[in-house]
């Protein structure tokens, strides 16, 4: 059997993968029936920094992240009506013309938000034949049932050969206490026993053939088929949102080990959520901000308009574990904190080295180590940022002529940066603003001449010209600041 860890704390100390070299990481992915919003866009963040990072460390990744676009009901994993099923009925479109919409649209959003695109990224829907096989197993095994047409899982037997409930630290006593009796439920033996296979209603418009039913599968049935497809039986990292633990992962357990003889997942992952005044966004509490309306600025809750990085920086800046509370004030907080790091990342590129290290010299030392020692102490992003924060004071010395250094800790300080902040952190220092990329030259070359033309003014002693242009430009949000090797600006 093997051990399930709920997080992955000392990474590097307790992160052994089954394959040397070589890891299988499965992540919950969207229910394709409406836009992304900001809960969708923490498990992404999170799951993202974690693929980048083990390919910082030398493995080689099949990140499999899936697409649900079907089996996803209302009300409950087993009742109601399913929601993409749902969609296409009121907007009168095929479902999978649903999918395929909201599929596009997640995929813009994911990659504005620079989450990198998974190995394999596979659909409920694409795979009916090998859910079917797997609820066979498990029929086969003696774990479910069949009851009119539709196929459930016997949760009280399969809880006398494996511990049900491990995951969530539930058992089978609290689970029969908290289960709510709901309506349509009287072909269960049990009202907590989940659905492996529904048979359709007459009105149901997504639906196959099975051996029991024309019908569809369990929402949890996707999961489990699909990891073990593309990672095989035990595969490393599973992951998902907090909310997921119970029921949906503590049943992929069981139809795991029902199936198999053996669990699959060998470490379990899962980020906390997001919430707006403490109470969890989502679809279902009808209190979610799209990633749409944060790049537009188009809701009551929302002073302006918060772009892709902002957002990401917003995610990362809490430990993945944490629970992060929404607000327009955090968010602006936020993009004041990455402003900081743009400039400070652009300032870095700009300064030169000594040849020879002076005594005024800044010390770099220990800054690789100290990222890297975040990153493995259960990927600890906002240690990392703090740790290229502290550094960021040093690089502002440089310029003001209060400090100097070497062209080798200058070449050792851009690599880092470059390493946990772009490559690992996945933010866009390189970008400060939107637009095309030839206006953004355009206008910073504008800029740079209007203050070129101050500095000369300056030198010949023209102080009304100068100030005129200082002042101007202030008044317009920019920042101007002196150096002793010219100038800088901000907006």
């Amino acid at each position: 059997m093997l051990e399930i860890y709920n997080s992955l704390t000392r990474f590097k100390e307790t992160f052994k993968p089954l394959h040397e070299g070589h890891v299988g990481m499965y992540v919950c992915g969207p229910t394709v029936y409406g836009d992304a919003h900001l809960g969708h866009a923490r498990p992404a963040i999170t799951f993202d920094v974690l693929y980048r990072y083990l390919l910082h460390l030398g493995y080689k990744v099949r990140y499999v992240r899936n697409i649900t676009d079907v089996g996803h009901l209302e009300h409950d994993a087993d009742e109601g009506e399913d929601k993409i099923a749902k969609k296409a009925r009121l907007e009168q479109l095929e479902p999978m013309e649903v999918v395929q919409y909201y599929t596009n649209r997640y995929h813009r959003d994911m990659a504005a938000l620079n989450v990198l695109p998974p190995s394999i990224e596979p659909h409920a829907s694409g795979h009916i034949i090998e859910q079917i096989a797997f609820v066979q197993k498990i029929l086969d095994r003696g774990y479910a049932y069949v009851s009119n047409g539709s196929v459930y899982m016997d949760v009280e037997k399969y809880a006398k050969d494996y511990p049900y409930g491990k995951l969530s630290g539930r058992n089978l006593h609290d689970i029969i206490a908290e289960t709510r009796e709901l309506d349509g439920q009287a072909e269960k033996r049990h009202s907590y026993d989940f659905a492996l296979w529904k048979k359709a209603s007459p009105e149901h418009i997504m639906h196959w053939p099975s051996p029991w039913s024309e019908g569809f599968p369990g929402w949890h049935m996707e999961c489990s088929t699909m990891g073990t497809k593309y990672l095989g039986e035990q595969f490393d990292i599973h992951g998902g949102g907090l909310d997921l633990i119970f029921p949906h992962h503590e049943a992929e357990i069981a139809q795991s080990c029902a199936a198999l003889g053996h669990e699959s997942v060998h470490y379990w992952m899962h980020n906390n959520m997001i919430t707006i005044a403490g109470k969890k966004m989502g679809k279902s509490y009808n209190n979610f901000i799209t990633l749409e309306q944060f790049f537009s600025g188009e809701h009551p809750l929302l002073s302006k308009p918060f772009g892709p990085m902002v957002i990401r920086f917003f995610i990362l800046q809490a430990h993945y574990r944490s629970t992060v509370d929404f607000s327009s004030e955090a968010l602006e907080a936020a993009e004041k904190g990455l402003l900081r790091m743009q400039e400070a990342y652009q300032r870095l590129l700009k300064v030169q080295g000594d040849k020879v290290q002076s005594t005024k010299g800044i010390d770099i030392s220990g800054l690789r180590t100290r990222c890297a020692q975040a990153m493995d102490d259960d990927l600890n992003t906002p240690f990392v940022i703090a740790a290229l924060f502290d550094s960021a004071k040093a690089i502002n010395t440089i310029p003001d002529g209060k400090a100097t250094i070497s062209e080798a800790d200058l070449k050792e300080l851009r690599e880092v940066w470059k390493t946990y902040a772009i490559d690992i952190l996945g933010l866009r220092l390189e970008e400060q603003g939107d637009g095309d990329e030839s206006q953004r030259k355009a206008f910073h070359g504008a800029i740079d001449l209007l203050l070129g033309i101050r500095l000369e003014a300056k030198k010949n002693k023209d102080w009304g010209t100068s100030d005129k242009i200082r002042n101007e430009l202030t008044a317009l949000g920019f920042q101007i600041k002196d150096t002793k090797d010219g100038f800088e600006w901000s907006i």
